[in-house]
């Protein structure tokens, strides 16, 4: 096990360097980003008048709606010309939220990943199967930057075509698997199937993450796979995988890299910090991005802190695995996607009514998400049976086609009659989750 200086740091030195770096990106946001410069005037804030860590209440916070309102590019602090690469998720709006990478930005997130992937289990040399999916989302990307950072022999296998995955995982023999945990169990399932036994392929750890996953599915995983199951943390507009890292030593919360990132809990009503120890939501302030810095940022994500010496040897500072959300977003094979964004994208086909549900399930151990949608009275009324029957299909497709597009998110839609989904007389019950009564 190799650990880095920074992670056995003593509080003083980290709270030392932090505020350096915290300095230091509040200068180069405040001089090249007009909304933040912008914000900072309207509470009469400069960066030359943070002198301490504790002041960085002071700051605005920032949030997932301030990058969409500054769609594309209205965030950046370098020019475009410094920019290497984007990533992007979907939004409300039909927008996405973009972020952007310089290529020092690039090497700093490969070494954080390299990190986490060490802290987690891999080792240089060996070899590590990953199976998350490439392209904007930032996991497939960040785990293959980081995986060969630390050495590793990187497969990028991406996600699906699960008898491929089987193949590779025999053939490879990879020691290290990165993935979301549903499709993990799903590989392991089908592989059972074939009758064969995951628990006997060359596997010892597992890094799992885009989703929120139990302790129960930790322990089913381990089970089926006889590894070390560890959760990984991070979110596109921080950085990506790789902000906290579960050590396979303790599997006891999350280490977070707090010599690039600081931490915050805060009470998501009141705004309030949090006592550390105490659950809030999760705020993050990059302490060394270039081109896209972003300060106390507002997660969503509900968790809590602590600072204690580790099992692992490690004293950076700990987040619990995330309880929950603030808000009511879903997580859909690793996509996240909001009903209000499925709403918006539902508004758009006019031969629908605003009555709606969402029905998530269990299907071969993967979520699933089915929504179930009213026709317009008048376009039904004047259709025949036969032809009602041709246009609720027609539109069933439509509406997977929009959501894949618009989303990003894999649905299956069925189009029903007016009246069928029930009303309420006070907030309408747009969500229901199958899933605990599927068990």
């Amino acid at each position: 096990m190799i650990l880095h200086e920074i992670e056995t740091a003593d509080g003083s030195t980290m709270a030392e360097l932090q505020l350096e770096r915290l300095k230091k990106t509040l200068d180069h946001v405040y001089r090249n980003v007009q909304f933040y410069q912008k914000k900072f005037n309207e509470l009469m804030i400069s960066p030359d008048k943070i002198s301490s860590l504790q002041d960085i209440q002071h700051l605005p916070f920032t949030t997932k709606k301030d990058l969409r309102d500054n769609y594309p590019f209205g965030l950046f602090a370098v020019p475009r010309n410094d920019i290497v690469r984007l990533h992007a998720s979907s939004g409300t709006s039909g927008k996405p939220t973009v972020v952007a990478y310089t290529q020092r930005d690039i090497d700093m997130w490969s070494d954080i990943v390299a990190r986490s992937i060490a802290i987690g289990g891999g080792e240089k040399g060996e070899l590590l199967h990953n199976a998350y999916g490439y392209g904007l989302f930032t996991g497939g990307l960040g785990l293959h930057y980081g995986s060969e950072r630390l050495g590793m022999m990187t497969v990028p296998v991406s996600g699906g075509n699960t008898q491929r995955q089987i193949q590779l995982i025999e053939d490879f023999k990879p020691s290290v698997i990165c993935g979301t945990p549903s499709y993990l169990l799903a590989i392991a399932e089908k592989m059972e199937q074939l009758g064969k036994n995951p628990a006997e392929t060359s596997l010892k750890y597992g890094i799992f993450g885009a989703e929120p996953w139990s302790e129960e599915m930790r322990i089913t995983l381990e089970s089926k796979w006889n590894i070390k199951a560890c959760d990984i943390y991070g979110l596109s507009e921080v950085i990506g995988p790789g902000v906290a890292m579960e050590c396979h030593e303790a599997q006891d919360g999350l280490h977070i890299a707090e010599d690039h990132f600081y931490t915050e809990i805060i009470d998501p009503v009141s705004l309030k910090v949090l006592p550390m120890g105490e659950e809030g939501e999760l705020v993050f302030t990059s302490l060394t991005k270039e081109a896209l810095p972003i300060i106390r940022y507002r997660t969503g994500d509900i968790a809590s802190i602590k600072k204690e010496r580790c099992e692992c040897g490690r004293t950076t500072l700990k987040m619990s695995r995330v309880k929950g959300r603030v808000d009511d977003m879903l997580i859909i094979r690793g996509v996240n996607v909001f009903p209000s964004e499925i709403e918006h994208h539902l508004l758009t086909i006019p031969e629908l009514s605003p009555h709606y549900q969402l029905l998530l399930s269990k299907e071969n151990n993967l979520d699933c998400l089915k929504v179930r949608v009213e026709i317009k009275q008048t376009n039904y009324d004047s259709l025949d049976d036969h032809e009602n029957k041709a246009n609720f299909i027609f539109l069933s497709r439509k509406i997977e086609e929009v959501m894949k597009t618009g989303c990003y998110v894999s649905v299956h839609a069925e189009v029903v009659p007016p009246g069928t989904i029930p009303r309420s007389e006070g907030k309408a019950v747009r969500l229901i989750d199958n899933r605990v009564s599927a068990k």
